[in-house]
């Protein structure tokens, strides 16, 4: 898309979008040493209006991360530990009886669970039942909640973070593929480097407090996020995009012999929406006006890495999806 052809106030807020994610970062960075390329990922999620599922082992600043985000954004923020014994209560709310001192009448008065706030952490989330994990997919998908027959619309915008433990296996709950499908990437956190190590024991050992700046508030996000869906594309991008996740499909006919024989099950066709809104993100992060097919490349391994189960032929050559996804790439 030619400059001349965006209309003026798009243009001035791309530039200001621009800006305010270097600012974004610049701040978290006073707190957060390394991980660039999981806060862009991050932001380009939030931006898109997906959610993520962070990935890591313990000590990996994973809390931190996403609080420090939506402090810097002015964003309400709660955390759910999840835990076996966690109710779908605790997290959307409950219903409490309460009688009037004078006309001794009774009425039920909602108290809003934790799940009521901008950015929404929850902490292990496989670590409780699938009955509780399913109070997150409606929330997540319609950004409402029922309760006793009552329906609550959350507020906007809403931002769901959930993180894994990937070494602790014992005592917990899988995540279903369906609730795994409503995460727009699946976000796999590294160790630091050893520089980045030195610095993160240097800052978090003395008396040292970094101030954050808040860079943006709720509504100038929402018209960020607005302004995202308006990103035209170019048909080559979109069909670039559905043919990778079509040949995902081990019973599609443009289905490699080696996605045949390693994947149980390929990835929806929400895959390839999450692939375009993210590619289009990025490129507006980026100062520009319509996204690439490098764009979309960026976005294939946290968005499908979570939505190809592999079998146990995959599993016997060691094969994961991963690796299937960069085989497809290569092609």
């Amino acid at each position: 898309m030619k400059l001349s052809e965006v209309p003026a106030n798009d243009v001035q807020l791309v530039e200001k979008l621009s800006d305010t994610v270097i600012n974004i970062k610049k701040e978290i960075g006073k707190v957060i040493i390394g991980q660039d390329k999981i806060i862009d990922q991050l932001l380009i999620s939030l931006l898109s209006r997906g959610h993520c599922l962070l990935v890591g082992v313990p000590g990996l600043a994973k809390t931190l991360l996403i609080k420090t985000l939506a402090e810097v954004m002015h964003l309400s923020f709660s955390r759910i530990q999840f835990t076996p014994d966690l109710m779908p209560s605790d997290i959307t709310g409950t219903e409490l009886v309460e009688e009037d001192p004078l006309s001794k009448k009774r009425n039920f008065r909602f108290i809003p669970g934790p799940i009521f706030a901008n950015v929404v952490l929850a902490d292990e989330i496989n670590r409780t039942p699938p009955k509780t994990q399913s109070a997150l997919l409606e929330a997540m998908q319609e950004h409402k909640v029922t309760t006793a027959g009552t329906t609550y619309t959350l507020e906007e915008p809403f931002f769901v973070l959930a993180t894994q433990n990937p070494i602790e296996q014992e005592g917990t709950y899988p995540l279903p593929e369906a609730q795994l499908d409503r995460f727009m990437f699946n976000l796999w956190l590294d160790y630091p480097s050893f520089n980045e190590e030195v610095k993160i024991v240097q800052s978090t050992t003395s008396e040292y407090l970094p101030e954050l700046s808040k860079v943006i508030n709720a509504g100038e996000l929402i018209g960020f996020q607005n302004l995202v869906r308006k990103v035209p594309v170019a048909e080559n991008v979109i069909e670039y995009a559905v043919t990778i996740v079509n040949k995902t499909r081990p019973n599609g006919t443009t289905a490699p012999q080696y996605v045949k024989n390693w994947i149980n099950w390929g990835a929806g066709p929400r895959a390839s929406q999450y692939l375009i809104m993210a590619a289009k993100t990025k490129a507006v992060i980026e100062g520009r006006f319509t996204p690439n097919i490098d764009d979309v490349k960026f976005a294939m391994i946290p968005t499908l890495r979570h939505r190809i189960i592999t079998n146990f032929s995959a599993e016997a050559d060691g094969i994961n999806s991963v690796e299937v996804i960069k085989k497809l790439l290569e092609e």
